[in-house]
């Protein structure tokens, strides 16, 4: 006579347990971009513009040419920017490395056991878990055929 085979019933709950410690687990990558490096140069120094001290009465005669339609009196000379030149521009590969998380390995304690999980997200301090409780049952070997 065949035996029935009956497959228990999993029973489930959801608890929480206590974190214990959280690690991330980086990947590290790494960027090319191209710079531009120039040496600098210092420019060279402007000579001061030459400047007549003008009396009162020189700058009342030349303004009132002005009303009249005399000449204008031409702007002072602008100097050219001091400070430094770029020169010999030349473009350059700078590489940087970065890390980031891409997971988390979390050690957790639940009913005075310790487990350990690679998790997606850091889960604070408490995680919840899912509980599942199955009777083991013993597999019975097939009885063995007589001749």
């Amino acid at each position: 006579m065949a035996q029935e085979r009956v497959i228990p019933t999993e029973n489930v709950r959801l608890d929480y347990a206590q974190v214990l410690s959280v690690e991330p687990v980086y990947q590290t990558l790494r960027a090319t971009r191209t710079e531009q490096r120039c040496e600098e140069v210092p420019a060279a120094k402007p000579e001061p513009a030459a400047r007549a001290d003008e009396s009162r009465w020189s700058k009342v005669v030349s303004s009132v040419k002005g009303w009249f339609g005399g000449e204008e009196e031409a702007a002072p000379p602008v100097a050219p920017p001091t400070g430094t030149v770029r020169t010999n521009c030349r473009a350059v590969p700078v590489e940087r490395e970065f890390q980031r998380p891409i997971a988390y390995d979390v050690d957790y304690i639940y009913k005075g056991v310790k487990y350990r999980s690679r998790l997606a997200e850091d889960p604070g301090n408490r995680l919840r878990i899912r509980v599942s409780v199955v009777p083991y049952v013993v597999p019975t070997l097939p009885a063995a055929s007589t001749p």
